[in-house]
Order: C-alpha cells, then sequence, then structure tokens
C-alpha cells in the first residue's frame, strides 16, 4: 500500500517559510509584498480560487488586491487596468484568472502582463526562461509537483518520468522541470500509441490530462511515485483525479490524493513567485 503525499502538510510548511522570510525581510529591509488578483465574470470555480488566494496571501502576510470585473469587461478596460497594475509599486505579482470571457483575447491578456510581476509564469518571456533553465518564476502547478516529488525523498536523477498531458500550464513545463532534475522524460497525449505500456515504465508519474480515473492500477509500475493533478468533478458531485486512486494506490510507492495533493501546492507556489517578486526590488 502507498504512502500518501499531504499537499495540505507540504503546502502549510511551504507558506510559512514565506512568513518567516518576509517577516525577517521586513524588519531588516522594509520590504512588502502584494498581489493582484484580476477576476472577469462570475465563474463559480474561479472565485473559489480568488477566495483562496486572498487567504493564502493572509496567511503569508501579503498585500492583496482584487479586481472582481464584469463578464461585459472590454479588452481595452482589461488592458487597462493590467497597465496600472505594472506600473503599481505596491503590486509585485499580478494574476489573471483564466478562462476569461470568450470576447476577451488570453493571449493578449497574458502578453501584457509585465514578465517581471507575472507570477503564473505564463508570459513568453518567462516560459522561454524556463526552456533554457534560467528563470526567475516557475509555473505554480508544476513547481508544486517538484516540491510534493521532494517531499518523497525520491531523487529525479536517472528516473524513468512520464507526464500524460501536453498543456502549456502543466504537461510541457512539467517535462522541462523534471528534465532540468536529469530525469528521462517522456511526454504522453492523445496521439500516443499504448499509453498504458508507456505508463507502466515511469518511476515517476504525473498525470495532467483532465480525463476522470483515465490512469488504472494496471498502468502503474510498481513503487512508482504518482502524482494526480487531475481534478474532475463526476455526475454524483464528487471530486476525483486523473488516476483510479484505489487501484493505484496499491501499486504506487507514493501518490497524491484528490483533492488535498496537488492542489494546495499551486496556491503555495503562487505566494513563492510573488516573494520572489518582491525581492527583486531589494535589487534595484
Amino acid at each position: 500500500m502507498s504512502k500518501i503525499i499531504d499537499g495540505k502538510a507540504v503546502s502549510a510548511s511551504v507558506k510559512e517559510a514565506i512568513r518567516t522570510e518576509l517577516e525577517e525581510l521586513k524588519a531588516t529591509k522594509g520590504l512588502t509584498a502584494g498581489l493582484a488578483v484580476i477576476i472577469v465574470g462570475d465563474d463559480p470555480a474561479s472565485k473559489v480560487y480568488v477566495r483562496n488566494k486572498k487567504l493564502a496571501c493572509e496567511a503569508c502576510g501579503f498585500e492583496s488586491f482584487e479586481y472582481a470585473l464584469s463578464a461585459e469587461t472590454t479588452q481595452e478596460e482589461l488592458l487597462d487596468l493590467i497597465n496600472k497594475l505594472n506600473n503599481d509599486d505596491r503590486v509585485d505579482g499580478i494574476l489573471c484568472q483564466l478562462p476569461l470571457p470568450k470576447h476577451l483575447d488570453e493571449k493578449v491578456v497574458i502578453n501584457n502582463i509585465s514578465p517581471a510581476k507575472d507570477v503564473d509564469a505564463f508570459h513568453p518571456e518567462n516560459v522561454g526562461q524556463i526552456m533554457i533553465g534560467d528563470y526567475k518564476f516557475l509555473p505554480c502547478t508544476p513547481a508544486g509537483v517538484m516540491e510534493l516529488i521532494a517531499s518523497t525523498g525520491v531523487e529525479i536523477a536517472g528516473k524513468e518520468c512520464v507526464v500524460v498531458g501536453r498543456s502549456n500550464i502543466v504537461g510541457k513545463p512539467m517535462a522541462m522541470l523534471l528534465l532540468h532534475k536529469s530525469g528521462t522524460v517522456t511526454i504522453c497525449h492523445s496521439k500516443t500509441k499504448d499509453l498504458a505500456e508507456v505508463c507502466r515504465r515511469a518511476d515517476i508519474l504525473v498525470a495532467a490530462v483532465g480525463v476522470p480515473n483515465l490512469i488504472k492500477g494496471d498502468m502503474i509500475k510498481e513503487g512508482a511515485v504518482v502524482i494526480d493533478v487531475g481534478m474532475n468533478r463526476l455526475d454524483n458531485g464528487k471530486l476525483c483525479g486523473d488516476v483510479e486512486f484505489e487501484t493505484a494506490s496499491e501499486k504506487a510507492s507514493y501518490i497524491t490524493p484528490v483533492p488535498g495533493g496537488v492542489g494546495p501546492m499551486t496556491i503555495a507556489m503562487l505566494m513563492k513567485n510573488t516573494l520572489t517578486a518582491a525581492k527583486s526590488k531589494l535589487k534595484d
């Protein structure tokens, strides 16, 4: 039976370390940190995420600036707000909650956030820096996954790592971070032939495709570390991941639950990026 990787406990530890560091820098150098979160429209899931980010800011000692805009907000209005926040010294990080209403261009919005305040690490400049391994920010979910793997004590170097999913937000950067740690990385997607066979090779398996219970226990190598990034709601209202937990936990050495695994880490790493952005003021 596998050991559960407790994302809530690991994230609490990360946030406590951030709070301690910020308190020290505030006392010695007068440093403050602020995160601005923009939400457009009234998507219920987005509202939950925004509320959780506000609570995390409080836990870390950050200022929190929330901008709740109507679903009818124009592209010009949104870009004007982003420009103001880019030039606001109180704001170290800017996050625009996705998805946006369909009449707004997410790519244009992301590209208008200053790379120095892009704490989601979605701006092309930051993506490029992640690719070459010379980065200031890491995308929050993949960075959280790396923290969870580190918490197990399992060495990544030399391991077979399989990432199921190729999104720009999780799959692709996840593969790069594992590669930077000298893992041998395979990325799987909808065109992958014999997904089960590829997954069975994995010493470290990261599922991030958004398909409920896609990864079954018989697709997992004995003793593998299994990280489930999926967050899916079933018809009965229950949450589940991309991994069938009951069967997978019989094979894995370590496994994340859903909920309570990767989710809390995403917000913790957002806080870490915000502190990194704030600390850059000390070098100016």
